[in-house]
Order: structure tokens, then sequence, then C-alpha cells
């Protein structure tokens, strides 16, 4: 099969790999139809993460079951499915607490399974990692671009605002204008915030945000986000989402969050062990600090329940679409802001 293989920074290739084969009775083989090139791939890619040379990436697939191991029971060949960006059992003590990315048999996507950059994956624990669409929308190609985000940035951030604490009737600030911080937006919305603060660099991305629900928008950077933040919130907000990962904004998110409010972060942290983090503002506000890797498999079926039902739909993130062979254009245009989240259809 072919598929996109990291050969190092700013290097992305298409090559030929050996397809995935069932190796267990609970595996199943997906041929991937959709995928998505994530902004934790670019970590990588921009040098900033160390990751093994060569290896294939990717982790948001969705696709037609094409084989299945003689345990499997929740899908069949023929099934649309989706899957979360590490697999899972589903039977352990952490999957059945809804703590899914934490599950003592489960693992990320890559090596001989595929990463989900490529033509074919191979689920392990397919029980408990792949989400079965409805056959009614199996082929409607604007349902299934809706779903996608369902695999990673939606539910992220959805755990952002659940974090957050967010709620019908809250106040909270989202600070991050990528697409998990949009999709946060999102989340905040379905949840019923009455008023979202989007802090971002781009103002495209926050008219996006806009569309998507934040009733206020902030385009701009360190301590004149932070006032005018405190200003439009008249002294910050209980709830808010860091949806980055960097230094800066886990600093932001602190200062703009009120005296006994809560942070929920979901951004993968990049620099803050070397940079330092405010732990004395938290201590001092008694702010709470939740969140981490997002379970988003213990989201699916309540969010893909909304997209079904039409009052989700994240797809706008989707800026660009390319083929297998457009990943490495893809790559470069989210590295270059040229596009907020770049769709794959292998």
């Amino acid at each position: 099969m072919r598929a996109a293989v990291f050969r190092g920074p700013g290097e992305i290739g298409i090559e030929d790999v050996p397809k995935p084969e069932l190796d267990a009775p609970t595996d199943a083989i997906v041929r991937v139809t959709h995928t998505a090139i994530c902004g934790s791939d670019l970590w990588p890619y921009r040098g900033t993460e160390d990751r093994e040379v060569p290896s294939r990436i990717g982790h948001e697939p969705m696709g037609i079951v094409e084989e299945v191991g003689e345990e499997v029971r929740a899908v069949e060949p023929g099934d649309r499915v989706f899957a979360p960006f590490v697999t899972s059992c589903g039977e352990c003590e952490f999957c059945r607490k809804g703590l899914h990315t934490a599950c003592v048999n489960g693992g990320f996507w890559g090596g001989e399974d595929g990463g989900a950059q490529g033509e074919y994956v191979r689920a392990r624990h397919a029980d408990g990692t792949l989400v079965r669409v409805p056959d009614r929308h199996a082929d409607d190609e604007e349902t299934l671009r809706a779903i996608l985000p369902l695999t990673d940035v939606m539910g992220t951030g959805h755990h952002a605002a659940v974090s957050a604490g967010v709620n019908a009737g809250s106040t909270c600030i989202v600070v991050g204008d990528g697409a998990v911080g949009l999709c946060g937006v999102l989340a905040a919305r379905r949840l019923g915030a009455e008023r979202i603060i989007a802090m971002g660099h781009h103002e495209d991305r926050l008219a996006l945000a806009e569309s998507f629900g934040a009733t206020d928008t902030i385009a701009a950077r360190g301590e004149e986000a932070v006032e005018r933040a405190l200003e439009v919130t008249h002294g910050g907000a209980n709830h808010v989402m860091e949806c980055v990962g960097s230094t800066g904004a886990m600093n932001t998110a602190i200062e703009v969050c009120r005296p006994g409010g809560a942070v929920g972060y979901v951004g993968v942290p990049h620099g803050i062990e070397d940079d330092g983090l405010d732990i004395f503002g938290l201590f001092m506000d008694n702010i709470s600090l939740n969140g981490g890797i997002a379970p988003v498999r213990a989201y699916a079926e309540e969010l893909l329940a909304d997209v079904l039902g039409g009052t989700l739909d994240p797809s706008p993130i989707f800026t660009k679409t390319v083929d297998l062979d457009g990943v490495p254009e893809g790559y470069r245009a989210m590295d270059e802001r040229e596009a907020i989240k770049v769709l794959v259809k292998p």
C-alpha cells in the first residue's frame, strides 16, 4: 500500500509500505477513505519533537472495514467506521471510567499498524476502538466531513470545555484559534455557554470562531491580549480553555481565569518544562487545572449523535483537501498557516 512517511523535519514522503494484516483475533483491517493532518503532526515536522525516522504518520482514520478477526463483534466487513487517535480495548479499568487514553492494552497509530495517512490501517481492539457510522449516513460526503473531526480535534475541544466546567450560562475564554480552539468554541456553545471569548492571532480564524458561536474575539498577543480579555469579562472568566500547548498560552489562560475558576488544558505541552509555568498564579487564586490528553473515544457517541442530528458541524475547520500525493503540500500549507486543517482523501 501507499502511505505518508516522516523522513525528518520538513520532509514527508509518499512511499510503498507493507499493507497491515490481521495479527490478533480482535483486530480489524480498515481501508482509509478520509483522514487528516493534525496540528500535533507539525511538531516533528518542525523539528520541535523527536520522532523515529522513517516512520508512518497520522492518527485520524475513517474508512470501510475490509476484514475482521474471529473475536470481533461490533463491526463487520463493509461497515463505515471512524477511530480516535489512540486504540483502546473498552474493557480495562481506565476504559470503563472513560479514560481511554490510559488504556492498558491500547496505543497510538503507527508502525506496522499503519499511520492513518495511508491507504489502510490495522485497528487493534476493534470492538473498543472503532465507532460505526449508521448505514444511512455511510456515503453522505457532507456528513462524513462533519464526522471526521470526532477522531481528534472535536473531541479534544470538547474535553477542554468539560475540563473547564463549562455549562449552561457560563462565560468562558478559549485560548487558541487553531482547529482545537475552534472546536472548543463549538463545544462551549453546545454545552450552553452564554459568552464565549475566542483569543487568537489570525483574523480569518477568529471570524470562523464567530460563526461557530464566539460572542467576542480578541486578536492580540501577550499582555495586550490579557488586558483586553480581563476588560471584556470584567476581571476574567470562571471557565478558560487552553488549546495551544505553549508556555505563553498556558500562562495567558491562568492570567485570564477568575479566582476560584478552572482552566481546562488540552494543548500538547511543548517547552513548558523549560520555560516555566506560573504555578504561583494558580496557587494564589485557587484556580483548578484540569484536562490533559483527550479521551475522545469516551465522547464519540454523544458527539456523533449531534452531528447526525444536524446540530453540530465542525467541518468548516477543513480549509484544504488533498489526495495522498498531496499530503506533503498539506503539511506545508498548515505549517505556513495557509490552512487551518487539511482533509486527506487517500
